[in-house]
């Protein structure tokens, strides 16, 4: 899944409207902005083989540390206690944070074919395969997607033209991406998969630049 983790990124604004929109891309998405750099650096390992599944040439071998259930509760009480402490948050905040962390899993196990691992040690593998139907990965990836940037835009409204224009560019964006992997060639190689993948920090570093230029709805009466 891709973009219907942004979508609950999005959404998570009506949840906790204090945190930046760059902030829940890092949550919804923590385990993608790691798994590039555990791929190279040798401790995961995934292969490209087109025809794997109807979505994706991808599949992933080994990657616990970054996508099992229990590295990404790890790793979602970790990211939400710093931010809580750092940010001075409350809480209620934190669990949040934590929870979008851990809902990366569940939408990868909705999509995947049965390589999500429980643990870090090898165990059950779960999926439930959308990813064999292109049409209904993209329907309902869509859907996540539509329903999670219309909630952003009800909490939120914008400053200035920054705050309208770069939104709507960051949602074009992700959306034609999204079709492009969807439709377009097998990647050329795994590395190139794993350095491409460090470009999401420039989505992260968008979603900061939106939120920046927009105000929550209530400050103006919405």
């Amino acid at each position: 899944m891709f973009i219907g983790h942004f979508g609950v990124a999005f959404a998570a604004k009506k949840l906790v409207p204090r945190a930046s929109l760059g902030t829940l891309f890092i949550a919804a998405q923590l385990a993608d902005l790691l798994w590039p750099a555990f791929v190279l650096l040798g401790i995961e390992r995934f292969e490209i083989k087109p025809g794997y599944t109807a979505v994706t040439p991808l599949e992933f071998v080994h990657y616990p540390y970054s996508h099992s259930l229990l590295a990404m509760a790890f790793w979602g009480v970790a990211f939400a206690a710093a931010y809580a402490v750092l940010r001075r948050r409350p809480v209620a905040v934190a669990v949040t944070l934590a929870a979008l962390v851990l809902s990366h899993w569940l939408l990868d196990v909705l999509t995947h074919a049965p390589d999500m691992p429980l643990t870090l040690w090898g165990g059950p593998m779960l999926g439930l395969g959308l990813w064999s139907s292109v049409a209904g990965t993209v329907a309902i990836e869509t859907a996540l997607f539509a329903a999670g940037v219309a909630l952003y835009m009800k909490t939120t409204r914008p400053q200035d033209r920054i705050g309208s224009r770069a939104l709507a560019a960051l949602v074009i964006f992700l959306f034609v991406v999204y079709l492009a992997n969807v439709f377009g060639p097998p990647p050329p190689s795994v590395t190139a998969v794993a350095w491409s993948g460090f470009a999401m920090w420039l989505l992260v570093a968008w979603g900061y630049w939106v939120d920046a230029h927009r105000q929550l709805a209530l400050r103006l009466g919405g």
